[in-house]
Parts: structure tokens; C-alpha cells; sequence
């Protein structure tokens, strides 16, 4: 059996009159994030770091932000959709481990959700996914309010 891991990374810019969504759960708070779809940067992450994994072009080649089919889309129909691209290529997948970087919300109150919904739209067992939140400790464009990123590690298990 051959593994594969692969990374992924994602950041967007917080904006007034958008909803925040991380890890397909709605958080309240007075910003969200800009991008073409509901720019979720955890999902984002996850997608990049699965087709890194198997060898597959980035988030941006397989949902082009010039297509307007993609415009305000829930991140959930992407992850859901970069999951039968995975299995189509004959990978199933072992485990997932990300982390959120942001210093507004405090989002530990919605890891378990976020665990969740990602265990669900991957097929695999809650303990197969850890989601971590941490800050920034004040410091940089994110440190200072102004965007949340993430980064996500997959390993992936040839099926064929």
C-alpha cells in the first residue's frame, strides 16, 4: 500500500456584509470573509492539502474564481466534489489535520462542528480529523484583526 501526504494553506481578507463561515459552520460575527465562494478558508485548505496529496492541480485550477458557477457556492459542495476527484484517482483517505488562524472569533466553541462536518463530507470517523484554532499573538495582518488563514496536512492511501 503507498501513502501520500500533502499540504494545504488558505487565507482571505475579513469584510463588513459578508457571513463567516470556517469549516462549514456559520459563525456569528460582525465580518466574514472576501472571496469569490463562501471563501472558507478551512475547507479551502483541506481541498488544497487533498489534491496536493494526490498530485492534482491546486483549489484555484479546479474551481476557477472566473467562473461565476462558483460564485457564493458553499465550500462544502467543493470539498465534496474534491473528494470524488480523489477517489477518481484512486485514493482514499487516511486522515485529515488543520489549523485555524485567526484572532476574532474565538472559535473553539465550533471545532466540534467543524470536525464534524468534515468527517461526514469525507467519509471518515470524527477521530480521523483534528481541527485546531490558535491566534496570532497580535502579530501581522491576521495578529491584527484584519484576515483568518488556515493549513491543513492529509494523508492519503492508494485504493487501486
Amino acid at each position: 500500500m503507498s501513502f501520500r501526504v500533502g499540504i494545504g494553506y488558505d487565507s482571505h481578507r475579513l469584510i463588513s456584509g459578508r457571513r463567516l463561515v470556517i469549516g462549514g459552520v456559520e459563525i456569528p460575527f460582525e465580518k466574514g470573509l472576501e472571496g469569490h465562494s463562501d471563501a472558507d478558508v478551512l475547507l479551502h485548505a483541506v481541498i488544497d492539502a487533498m489534491f496536493g496529496s494526490a498530485g492534482l492541480q491546486d483549489i484555484g485550477t479546479a474551481f476557477p474564481d472566473t467562473d461565476d458557477a462558483y460564485k457564493d457556492i458553499d465550500s462544502t459542495h467543493l470539498l465534496s466534489r474534491a473528494f470524488e476527484m480523489i477517489q477518481e484517482n484512486g485514493f482514499g483517505i487516511v486522515n485529515v489535520d488543520a489549523v485555524v488562524i485567526a484572532e476574532a472569533p474565538r472559535l473553539a466553541p465550533y471545532i466540534e462542528s467543524m470536525r464534524a462536518n468534515i468527517a461526514k463530507l469525507l467519509s471518515l470517523e470524527r477521530g480521523r480529523v483534528n481541527v485546531k484554532a490558535k491566534t496570532n499573538e497580535g502579530m501581522g495582518l491576521i495578529g491584527s484583526g484584519m484576515g483568518i488563514a488556515a493549513m491543513a496536512v492529509v494523508l492519503l492511501e492508494e485504493v487501486q
